[in-house]
């Protein structure tokens, strides 16, 4: 089917009376809305469908295996892999429109929602019946719950509660060819048949398009406290968090920053941090307010026996808000301070993450590049954002992207612990997967996708 054909104006034309009024945007502002992301790739769609329908949906893909054009689902633009930018052109297919909360169960513990509505709205819903949907990824403000779903996004809180997947019971999904087909159930159990919800979580929108999703819900934690604790050293850090989980704490949020994040944020803490390497460790404890309050000062204990220097604790909501805009910062400093900005997010055991951020000086002199380590201490994924202030330092940068990703994996661990594939990284696929798997892989890409039209060309190399 490569390569594809055209957009003509008699396809246009087709599209717009086949769907919803206003679906069709073709303005320049529309289409260059389109073609980034958070990632620093831009690739500019030849149109854009804005469903307001799942039909429009079901329209879309099914005239794109008549007239043979390429379709990229795009949630919120929130990726940081490319994995909605349309480089093979075609329509981009903007789920964002589909945001309804179709219904919550309280009973039984689900709701139903569109795949567009935004991850804080699925959170104010669920807890405006008093129950909890835990999954916390970066830019909850940004992100759509179908995006997430696609990439199996985690944050800050799968350390206790796991990231989308486990709370995702079935989808309501559209296949390449135009087929609406629903998957899982909306029981805690249910093994009838392929796992075809499991399958769809995570592809990254190249085998579906996700347009509902049948959530698990849980009671909601009546209180949380956090606290900062400040180490002279990440080795320091690093075994303060395994003291306090194999002390039998398991806290819902364990972050980290290195001594380069807090360069930029340091500012923002109450108290001076300590020469050299300091480290930064976030928790938080959810619960009963009678029982999180005594642990966190067992926790606080144990930190401090393990070497926290520094300890800011935040009992209440607004304190949390304000350690958590110290971590929310660090994004936004990163990407101002430098001029090259590659961002990974590797996952290795626990037990390997202070040798790995250990590593990072000797990656940054043998590369010439800035590397800034953060993220969840408490399940081993770590941000690393590979930066340099010269342009011309690029492909010697990106020769360290794949040194650090070759150690990652000698570490046990993973090339994408959350942000998935899409464009940015399907080199590196062959680094972690085997050629039989990928040869697999694409034979499943190939069975639900025949003519390539749905997202073509991410993941696999």
């Amino acid at each position: 089917m490569f390569p594809y054909n055209p957009l003509t104006d008699e396809i246009i034309a087709l599209l717009q009376r086949r769907l919803s009024p206003g679906a069709v945007v073709a303005d320049p502002a529309g289409l260059k809305a389109c073609a980034v992301d958070a990632s620093t790739l831009s690739h500019r769609p030849e149109l854009v469908v804005r469903a307001q329908t799942v039909d429009d949906v079901q329209t879309t893909l099914k005239m794109a295996n008549q007239y043979n054009f390429p379709v990229t689902p795009r949630g919120g633009g929130s990726g940081l892999a490319g994995g909605c930018l349309p480089h093979l052109g075609g329509v981009v297919l903007s789920t964002r429109e589909l945001c309804a909360v179709r219904a919550i169960d309280a009973a039984n513990f689900t709701m139903e929602v569109e795949a567009g509505a935004i991850s804080s709205q699925v959170r104010e819903a669920a807890a405006a019946h008093n129950l909890f949907y835990p999954p916390d990824p970066a830019g909850m403000d940004l992100s759509t719950i179908g995006g997430n779903a696609a990439t199996d996004a985690g944050g800050p809180a799968c350390v206790k509660y796991g990231t989308t997947r486990d709370y995702i019971l079935g989808l309501e999904a559209v296949l390449p060819d135009g087929t609406l087909i629903n998957t899982g159930v909306r029981t805690r159990k249910g093994v009838v048949g392929y796992d075809l919800t499991n399958l769809l979580v995570g592809c990254e929108g190249t085998l579906a398009v996700i347009t509902a999703l049948t959530l698990k819900l849980i009671p909601r934690p009546p209180a949380t406290v956090g606290a900062l604790c400040a180490f002279a050293s990440m080795g320091a850090a690093m075994r303060a968090v395994a003291r306090i989980m194999a002390e039998g704490h398991l806290p819902s949020a364990i972050e980290f920053l290195d001594h380069r994040c807090l360069a930029l944020v340091g500012e923002l803490l109450p108290f001076e941090l300590p020469t050299g390497k300091p480290s930064l460790l976030l928790m938080e404890l959810d619960g009963p307010a009678e029982q999180i309050a005594p642990e966190m000062e067992t926790v606080i204990s144990l930190a401090t026996n393990e070497g926290a220097i520094h300890v800011l604790r935040a009992p209440n909501e607004q304190d949390r808000q304000r350690i958590w805009e110290v971590r929310r910062q660090v994004s936004l400093r990163i990407h101002d301070h430098a001029v090259l900005y590659i961002p990974e997010d590797v996952a290795v055991p626990l037990s390997a993450i202070a040798r790995l951020v250990d590593a990072l000086p000797d990656f940054e002199a043998r590369y010439a590049i800035e590397i800034f380590a953060f993220g969840h201490a408490g399940d081993g994924n770590i941000h690393l954002n590979i930066t340099t202030q010269y342009l011309a330092r690029q492909p010697r940068a990106e020769q360290g992207v794949k040194a650090l990703l070759e150690m990652v994996l000698e570490l046990g661990g993973t090339i994408s612990g959350e942000h998935g594939i899409g464009l940015a990284k399907k080199e590196f696929l062959p680094l972690e997967l085997s050629p039989a798997s990928i040869r697999l892989q694409q034979g499943i890409k190939q069975l639900f996708d025949p003519n390539l039209i749905l997202n073509p060309g991410k993941i696999f190399p």
